[in-house]
């Protein structure tokens, strides 16, 4: 049975930083690339970042390159996000999937940016 479960979010000010988590289980992790999605309020889903099976490429949406990576660990079956410079626009709720498989994801992980 896949989960992924994710950590690491949180209320965090204007120009601070997170770094989410994602749990991989219930499938073998290393042989598929990964992504981060979010979702804010009244909107749609949005892919944030995607890493290669083996985190030779990575490849991020506009508004978050630069300030975004996306990493993981396949021994640990772990993926990671660590997002800085974040901004209210950030405010969402993060989750992680399997890149060709966006709907199998995990509960997510609230983010909220505000002072």
């Amino acid at each position: 049975q896949v989960q992924l479960v994710e950590s690491g979010g949180g209320l965090v000010q204007p120009g601070g930083s997170l770094r989410l988590s994602c749990a991989a289980s219930g499938f073998t992790f290393s042989a598929y690339a990964m992504s981060w999605y979010r979702q804010a309020p009244g909107k749609g889903r949005e892919l944030v970042a995607t890493i290669t099976s083996d985190a030779g490429s990575t490849a991020y949406e506009n508004s978050v390159k630069g300030r975004f990576t996306i990493s993981r660990d396949n021994a640990k079956n772990t993926l990671f996000l660590q997002m800085n410079s974040l901004n209210p626009e950030d405010t969402a709720v993060y989750y992680c999937a399997r890149t060709s498989r966006p709907l199998e994801r995990g509960p997510g992980t609230q983010v909220t940016v505000s002072s």
